[in-house]
This record gives C-alpha cells, sequence and structure tokens, in this order.
C-alpha cells in the first residue's frame, strides 16, 4: 500500500485521559496548514470563546498526556491510507463442508455437548465432594416431596402425581442438563398455569352424577372421572410443552429468554404470587367456591371466598395459620443464621410431621370435617401416551408454560452458575427441560422447572453436582413407595399454608417498584403493567400483554429517541449536548445535530421534526418564501419600484415593507412588460429586503449530522435523508455526516445515496474532523451569504423570468414526503 498522504488540514491533539468527571482536564491544539493555532481558534469560535492555543506539554504533565497528529478524515481519504478488508463470502458448500465434516475430536465434542454428564463425571472428586452431595440430596429430598405434594394442588390433580413430577424429570437432566445446581421438579407459577388450564377444560360441572344418597334428586362431583380426566390434561400439556421446549433448543433460539427482561419477570412472578395464594387460601379455609378461569377468574374466586368466609373450617384454618406463622419465622431464622447454619432447618418436613401425628391422633376428618389428602398410592403408574388430539386445544398455553418454565429454570440456574464460576448453555437446557417434560409427561407428571428455595437448598448444604439431584429422586423415590401412605391423613390446609409460606421473596418484588421508578420509569412501566395484567386477565394473557408492552416500548423509544444539538467542550474534540452542559461553544454558523436512533420508516418524520427544532428553519417552507420573494422582485422590477444593479437592488422610496405576507398570500398581479437589460443580482436573504414578503433567515452554513447512534438505516430512511440533504443544500447549507457506522455507509451504497451531487467527501470519521474541514474551507476568503439569486432580465422579454430548475423539485419533494412506494434516486 502506498505511504499516508496528508490530506487537507492536520489535527493535532494534546490528550489528558479523563472520566465525564473531568471534562475540564483535555487540551486540544488544531493546526491549520500555516495558521497560528489563536488565529484557528479564533475563526472557529469567536473571540471570547475560542479554544485557545494549547501549550506544550512539560516534563510534569507528560506521563498523563497523550498526543495525536493525523489528517482530517473523510470516507475517501481514510479509505486511501487504509485499505478495507475484503469479507470474502462463504458458498453454500464451504458451509456444508465445515458442518458435516469429521473428526474423533469433533465427534467427542458433540457428544459432550448433548450428554454433558460425559464431561464432569470423570472429572469428579469423589473424597472432596461427595460429603457434601449426600447432605444436599437427603435435604433438597425432603423438600422436594413436601414441595411435589402442595404444588399438585395448585395443577388440581391429586397429590400424589405431584412426587411423580418430582422424580422422573430428574432423571433425563442428570445426564443433559448443565446445571450443577438446579434442583429440577415441579414450580408454582408453571403449576399454576396448568391448573388454570385444567379448571378451563374439566370444570367440576363436566362430571356431575346423580346421588343416590338421599330420596331428593341431587348431584354430586365423580371425583374419579374428573381427576383422570384432569391427569391426562396434564400429562398431555407437558408432553407438548416439552416438545416446544426441544424443538426451540435444536432450533437453537434459546435467545428467546432475552425478551423476557427482569421488570416483566418480576411484576409477573408478582401476579403469579397473587393467583397461587387464592388459590390456596380457599383450601386453607376450606370454602366452597367455583371453578373459574380466563379473565378476571382471581377476582371472581376471591369473591367466592369472601362470601362464603362463614363457613370457614376451623381446623383447617387452625392448622394453616399455626403452619404459616411457624414456616414464615424459621425461614427468617434461617436466612439471618445462613452463615453460621450450616445446614438450614427443614421446618416444612418437621411441621408436616407433626401436623400428619396430629390429625391421625385427634381424627381431625371425623371430628371436624377437616379436609385431609385421604389417598396416596404406592409405587409408579404405567406410562401412558398423551392425548394428541388435546394438542390444538392446549397449544398455545403448552407454549407459554414452555417458556416461562425454561426462563425461570434459566435464570436461576445462570445465577448459581456465576456463583461457581461455570456456563450455563442456553440451548442445551431447552433440550434438557424438553426431554424431561416428555419423560416425565409419559408417567402422568405435570411440567418441570425449578423453584429458587429448592435449589437454594441444593446450593447451601453443599451440592457440588447433579449427584445431589440423583440422591434428591432417590429420597422422593423412598417417598412414593413406602412413605406415602403415612401421608394420607394430613390436612391440605397445611400444604397449603407452606406454598403461601414460600411466596414471600415473590411477594416482597413489590418493594422493587420505588427503585425502579427512580431508576428507569420504563422498566417501572412494564413491571406495573405486567403485574396488573396477569391479575386480571389470566398468567398466559397476562404474559402476552407484558411482553407486547415491553416490546411497544422499545419501538416507542427508537422511534422517539433523544435528540440533541451539540457544542464543544473549550479546548478539546469532544462535542456534548448545550443544553446539559455550562460553557460549551457553538462552531460559528454550524450546526450539529444528533440523532441517537436508527433512521427507518418509524423514527424518519421525526427526525425531520427534531432537525427543523434544532436548526430554528424548516427548509422546505425557507425555498418556498425565497421562491416567493423573487416572483416579487421581479414584479416590482418590471413596475420600475426596483431597479436591479450589480451591487443589488435598489428601490425608489415607493415600495414599503411595513407589514409582511403570509403563507396564504400569493396574488399574480400582471403589468406592463418593462424593458430592461440583462443584470444579475446578488440577494442577501438575511437582511430585511424591499418586499412585502418575509424571508426566513438562514444563519448556518453547515449542518452536521452526528450519525453515532445510528444502527441502521432502512429504504424509508434512505430516502428521506437523501431528500433532507438535497432541501438543506439547494438554501445554500451544506450538509455532512459525521461518526458513522461502516455498515450504514454500505447501506447507503446498496441504496443507491450517492450519485454526482451526493459523494462520500461529505462523510467524516468524528465530528471534529467535519468541523476541521467546515472552517478551514472559509477561515481564508471573505464569506458572503452564500445564497444568492440570479435574476436575468431579458430585453424586451414578455415571459415571466424562469427561476431554478430546483424551485421545480418542491411539488416533487413533497409528493414524495406523502408516498412510500417507487423509491428512485
Amino acid at each position: 500500500m502506498s505511504s499516508p498522504r496528508h490530506l487537507g488540514p492536520i489535527c493535532i491533539e494534546q490528550i489528558e485521559p479523563y472520566s465525564a468527571s473531568h471534562m475540564d482536564q483535555r487540551v486540544t491544539a488544531l493546526h491549520y496548514g500555516g495558521s497560528t493555532d489563536s488565529q484557528v481558534s479564533s475563526h472557529l469560535f469567536g473571540e471570547q470563546d475560542s479554544l485557545g492555543a494549547a501549550e506544550m506539554p512539560t516534563t510534569e504533565n507528560l506521563n498523563d498526556n497523550y498526543f495525536v497528529a493525523r489528517s482530517v478524515y473523510s470516507e475517501n481519504s481514510f479509505l486511501e491510507e487504509n485499505e478495507r478488508k475484503e469479507k470474502v463470502p462463504k458458498t453454500v458448500r464451504d458451509r456444508l463442508a465445515k458442518r458435516c465434516s469429521c473428526s474423533a475430536k469433533k465427534v467427542l465434542s458433540v457428544i459432550k455437548g448433548f450428554l454433558p454428564v460425559l464431561d464432569w463425571l470423570p472429572k469428579y472428586k469423589l473424597k472432596e465432594w461427595l460429603p457434601g452431595d449426600l447432605i444436599s440430596g437427603l435435604s433438597t429430598g425432603l423438600v422436594a416431596t413436601l414441595q411435589g405434594l402442595a404444588f399438585a394442588l395448585l395443577a388440581e390433580v391429586p397429590v400424589a402425581f405431584g412426587l411423580y413430577s418430582a422424580f422422573f424429570p430428574i432423571l433425563p437432566y442428570f445426564f443433559l442438563g448443565t446445571s450443577k445446581h438446579l434442583a429440577v421438579g415441579p414450580f408454582p407459577i408453571t403449576s399454576l398455569m396448568i391448573g388454570s388450564l385444567i379448571l378451563s377444560m374439566a370444570p367440576d360441572e363436566n362430571f356431575l352424577i346423580s346421588s343416590n344418597m338421599t330420596e331428593l334428586n341431587s348431584t354430586v362431583v365423580d371425583i374419579a372421572a374428573r381427576d383422570g380426566q384432569r391427569v391426562i390434561i396434564a400429562a398431555t400439556v407437558t408432553v407438548l410443552a416439552g416438545i416446544i421446549q426441544l424443538v426451540l433448543g435444536v432450533l437453537q433460539v434459546g435467545f428467546i429468554v432475552r425478551y423476557l427482561s427482569v421488570p416483566l419477570v418480576g411484576g409477573f412472578t408478582t401476579a403469579a404470587a397473587f393467583h397461587v395464594f387464592v388459590s390456596q387460601l380457599k383450601i386453607v379455609l376450606t370454602v366452597p367456591t367455583k371453578s373459574y378461569s380466563g379473565v378476571l377468574a382471581v377476582i371472581y374466586t376471591l369473591i367466592d371466598i369472601f362470601r362464603n368466609i362463614r363457613q370457614t373450617n376451623i381446623a383447617d384454618f387452625i392448622a394453616g395459620l399455626i403452619t404459616f406463622v411457624v414456616c414464615v419465622i424459621v425461614k427468617e431464622i434461617n436466612n439471618r443464621f445462613k452463615h453460621k447454619i450450616k445446614v438450614p432447618i427443614p421446618i416444612e418436613v418437621i411441621v408436616t410431621i407433626i401436623a400428619t401425628g396430629i390429625s391421625y391422633g385427634a381424627n381431625l376428618e371425623q371430628k371436624y370435617n377437616a379436609g385431609i389428602i385421604k389417598r396416596i398410592p404406592t409405587g409408579f403408574l404405567k406410562p401412558v401416551s398423551p392425548d394428541v388430539s388435546l394438542f390444538a386445544e392446549t397449544g398455545a398455553s403448552a407454549f407459554s408454560i414452555a417458556i416461562v418454565g425454561y426462563a425461570v429454570a434459566v435464570s436461576v440456574a445462570k445465577v448459581f452458575g456465576s456463583k461457581h464460576n461455570y456456563a450455563i448453555d442456553g440451548n442445551q437446557e431447552f433440550i434438557a427441560l424438553g426431554i424431561a417434560n416428555i419423560f416425565g409427561g409419559c408417567f402422568s407428571s405435570f411440567l418441570a422447572g425449578t423453584a429458587l428455595s429448592r435449589t437454594a437448598v441444593q446450593e447451601s448444604t453443599g451440592g457440588k453436582t447433579q449427584i445431589a439431584g440423583l440422591l434428591t429422586a432417590v429420597i422422593v423415590m423412598i417417598a412414593i413407595l413406602i412413605v406415602g401412605k403415612l401421608l394420607e391423613s394430613l390436612q391440605k390446609a397445611v400444604l397449603g399454608a407452606i406454598v403461601i409460606a414460600n411466596l414471600k421473596g415473590m411477594f416482597w418484588q413489590v418493594f422493587d417498584i420505588p427503585v425502579l421508578w427512580r431508576q428507569n420509569k420504563v422498566d417501572c412501566l412494564i413491571w406495573v403493567v405486567t403485574c396488573i395484567a396477569a391479575i386480571l386477565l389470566g398468567l398466559d394473557l397476562g404474559l402476552l400483554a407484558g411482553v407486547c408492552f415491553e416490546l411497544l416500548t422499545v419501538v416507542l423509544r427508537a422511534q422517539f429517541p433523544t435528540t440533541a444539538a451539540l457544542g464543544n467542550v473549550p479546548n478539546t474534540d469532544i462535542y456534548k449536548n448545550l443544553k446539559r452542559y455550562k460553557n460549551l461553544v457553538e462552531p460559528s454558523g454550524v450546526k450539529i445535530f444528533r440523532f441517537s436512533s436508527p433512521i427507518f420508516f418509524g423514527s424518519v418524520e421525526y427526525f425531520r421534526e427534531k432537525l427543523n427544532a434544532a436548526v430554528g428553519f424548516n427548509p422546505v417552507r425557507v425555498f418556498n418564501k425565497r421562491a416567493k420573494a423573487l416572483k416579487k422582485i421581479q414584479m416590482l422590477i418590471k413596475k420600475g419600484q426596483l431597479k436591479a444593479t450589480k451591487d443589488g437592488l435598489v428601490t425608489d422610496g415607493s415600495v414599503a415593507n411595513e407589514a409582511f405576507e403570509d403563507d396564504g398570500e400569493a396574488q399574480e398581479e400582471h403589468e406592463q412588460d418593462v424593458p430592461t437589460k440583462e443584470v444579475e443580482i446578488h440577494v442577501d436573504w438575511n437582511s430585511d429586503l424591499p418586499i412585502k414578503v418575509m424571508v426566513p433567515k438562514v444563519t448556518i452554513h453547515s449542518l452536521i449530522f452526528d450519525f453515532s447512534g445510528v444502527s441502521f438505516v432502512d429504504i424509508v430512511g434512505v430516502r428521506i435523508l437523501r431528500m433532507v440533504i438535497r432541501q438543506f443544500e439547494r438554501i445554500g447549507v451544506k450538509v455532512y455526516v459525521a461518526a458513522y457506522e461502516d455498515h450504514v455507509v454500505r447501506k447507503l451504497e446498496k441504496c443507491g445515496f450517492f450519485d454526482d451531487n451526493i459523494k462520500k467527501d461529505i462523510f467524516y470519521l468524528t465530528i471534529h474532523d467535519a468541523v476541521v474541514y467546515i472552517h478551514t474551507q472559509t477561515m481564508y476568503k471573505d464569506i458572503q451569504d452564500p445564497i444568492f439569486e440570479k435574476i436575468s432580465l431579458m430585453q424586451e422579454s414578455k415571459e415571466p423570468i424562469p427561476l431554478s430548475e430546483l424551485e421545480d423539485d418542491v411539488e416533487e419533494l413533497e409528493d414524495q414526503n406523502q408516498g412510500h412506494s417507487g423509491f428512485s434516486y
């Protein structure tokens, strides 16, 4: 490559590194050809606000400063000195060859990627890790057993199926999961979502049968048939959700969870906690309610609870209240003294054992009509295939359940992965959870994810790997085979109270609202809107509404971004918002406009609106006014009331300029021709004209677009940007583009943006490059107003004097601005 060429002015910068709070510590020296620094600064910014000459560094500050001396770079000049790397696109054949190539190392890598257990199990430190995994597996197994029973109530299936959900999904995840600490099993929110779907598809009203217990014609619910149908629905939804997760994992779309932002998840989980609370409240009180689903279901359930509050079962209420208070107190103790208590007190297990003993010994069911579990079958059920006919009816709900379950599980896994310095593969987690749910669904389980409390127990009690998860499955299996029968006397109110006690963390998220409001009001609105929508519309529609609102805020922030007119920080090459900083200097005759958003079809009108506001005039209106003024001048010259000389226009005194025409006045007057000779007239549009037309003053000669915040432009944006440049340049304002991304220029090239009138020479690498170039062009000549029009009055001409051809472009540009089809450049 040829040696660098120094084209145009040279920037010599003496720079001291600084943060945002030290903006006054940077010094820049500018050198234009042979001019001195003080001359340049005075010309750029005026006598009083000049940059000033930069002092050469002394030995005291030499170590803190660095120096830059380079050419002023436009796009073309930069490319002349810096050759661009040509990216050679790979052919489909090359890509297939790379993808399909096979080697022993690649095969091993693929196998380990699909079965992460083959990577970590051979490295297992038996003596160091096994004790912790044993203790963790035992503790987590006890918690998982009780949570399985409790969350089955949320899913509206018999409690035994909660134990299946706490057992079967663990086995596939042991081999396929990438998290070493995730405790796989039922999750209250997805359990509740499944329960809501079951209530809508299999309500009690569908299973009423005639009762033969009394002589009166009455009906009762066929519980066996109802529960059987509900189990089929739960298993089918679980299998379908697992298939969705597996497909998304195979398609490598783990990024989909990124659309569930932290504020959205916070609002959604808080609303879900409210739904869980209401569903368990009726169990704790044992009051009769109807089965509601869909919009406002939780409100209708609350109304039924308070309407039938007098039917509360006192024995269940007292048991639930005591369980709730004890669990909350002990959990708080575990949390406050977690550094001293190595193994958290398993209060749920203790309470369950005590409550079961009291219920059995006092015979609460017979004496006080307490609601107990009654029956927990021993052993496992045979695997069954899902009811494929229900896929169409449950597809939408299954998708939202799958996404929520995956999002929460991956979020929890990443928290502990970051804590213990290992990576979580989002796509592999999709595959692992998908296969786990397909496997579990075939054994009548409902959807598995994770619960933060259960995973926290597994990690805090010393769990190191998924060996702890495997031991958890062993404990749950023992409960299914042996212990389950012993829990048949346990009151459902106790399980409901345990669930409610575990909702404290979710409800406490409400206190995030004031913090979010102070930090980011848009995020706060996302939280509130998602929470309210999920409460009122239901969890599935509420999640959809929250995601839509979140995406709407993104679109609106892109469509109506921040804009600013920039000024120079004295003694630097830095440009900041004039409205936010004091002592900024705006280059004379130059307006610098920053637009911090992509320029696309949704933001182009806002771009033009804010640009006109920044420069203080509308270029189309200025051009139209000048055209009208020229017509008026022509008419007055024909009347003899104006004389055209080489020095300008001279009035005979009969023309007054006391009033101005508004935009609606456009009278045409026909006067007799006034023979004159051809004259060239220079019109200073920033001075008062001797005609009754007010022409807006244009105080700038250059406009710089700061495109540092423009990430992309579409075809509409290209068209509007081209139009804007033409509109400004025809009134004498030269337009430059600075601080752009390379791919933006490539997009402009593809869309035919550049031609003989708009060239790459107007593109500069930085704002300072453009400013230096502009003032280099103007500092050595007397600056006349660059906007002038020529009027040629031909001898004895009877036709109106033709204006510039650009006048004809007004209608064309306006027509293009109204339509969005047929782009041509």
